[in-house]
């Protein structure tokens, strides 16, 4: 099969995009090509690049010729400019549907969000419900994955973690009330999403949900643990964390932690907020959040740089950007 996959060089996108080439398939990779944590994607063999936005469906459509199916990937947690929550997830997602209809795809599968509803004062959750809604309706056979914490090596949860730990000798929990979550390893997601765009699991909404279910501040720790590091840990109310976001969103090319992350996380991300099935057995996540999986999603030790800084990233000497935030 073709097979085509928007934010194909993003976290998710890629790691798609791999499994399903060593399956013996083609795929399409598009993105704005803003994202170069994993610049060899784009040289995956039987696969081709389009450096495309979801703004243009004349060109989505060209890009989709050949495609038998479509995963939707593209997502931000943060507004910048132009890239709104309702032009990415909401446009972006009409766009992409249109266009598959016009290159005569047959499935689309979108990456959504675990507690994704609408007129609960997040635009972040009420635009992906949206995109769902969108999906549901297109007339096209559809399968979409709710998701909640995705985790593997170039994530933004473990990755962002580790070099929090090693920067900070300082943690600040999210809120009073410890929430509980379910982590997903990418590789259980990517068994889901390769199964559904080959033809399995057609008209479902399906809640992806972690084998194990443990606390935020437990999973926190087991990073840490895991890091080697010991910082001082301890709750703040969720307006500190509000204001932390905002801020980091301001600062950071990819924030520590974004305002719609905090809200996800006062919630809890262990079950869906609307009923919905869950994957067959034989599909079901299986790898629990261990020790072991945890080390091989870590990135290279160190704190932040001024790398990280949106002002700085490109143009920072080199010295500057290894001693930035450097703690003991």
């Amino acid at each position: 099969m073709k097979i085509a996959i928007t934010g194909g060089t993003g976290f998710v996108g890629r790691n798609i995009a791999r499994f399903l080439v060593k399956a013996g398939h083609e795929v399409v990779l598009l993105a704005r090509g803003l994202d170069t944590t994993d610049p060899n994607i784009r040289e995956t063999p039987n696969a081709e690049f389009f450096p495309l936005g979801l703004d243009n469906t004349e060109q989505l459509a060209r890009a989709f010729a050949g495609c038998q199916a479509v995963a939707l990937c593209a997502g931000i947690n943060r507004e910048t400019g132009t890239q709104t929550f309702e032009r990415v997830h909401v446009a972006g997602t009409r766009n992409v549907v249109t266009a598959a209809q016009k290159a005569g795809v047959q499935k689309v599968v979108l990456i959504s969000f675990l507690r994704a509803r609408a007129r609960c004062g997040s635009a972040y959750h009420e635009s992906k419900w949206a995109a769902e809604e969108i999906v549901l309706s297109s007339g096209l056979d559809y399968t979409v994955l709710k998701c909640g914490v995705i985790y593997g090596r170039g994530d933004h949860m473990l990755d962002h973690l580790s070099h929090a730990f090693y920067t900070f000798p300082l943690f600040a929990f999210v809120g009073f009330r410890d929430k509980s979550i379910r982590p997903n390893a990418v590789e259980d997601v990517v068994r889901l999403a390769a199964s559904a765009l080959t033809g399995g699991l057609s008209k479902r909404t399906i809640a992806v949900l972690g084998p194990e279910e443990l606390t935020l501040r437990a999973a926190v720790r087991r990073v840490a643990r895991v890091a080697g590091k010991k910082p001082l840990m301890f709750p703040m109310p969720l307006w500190f964390h509000y204001i932390l976001g905002w801020f980091v969103e301001r600062l950071m090319k990819v924030p520590l932690v974004s305002v719609a992350q905090v809200r996800m996380l006062s919630e809890g991300l262990a079950e869906p907020c609307l009923p919905c099935e869950l994957p067959p057995t034989e599909l079901a996540p299986n790898i629990r959040f261990s020790e072991e999986q945890i080390r091989r999603g870590l990135p290279p030790p160190g704190p932040f740089t001024l790398h990280d800084i949106r002002c700085c990233h490109r143009n920072a000497p080199k010295h500057f950007r290894r001693v930035f935030l450097e703690m003991p």
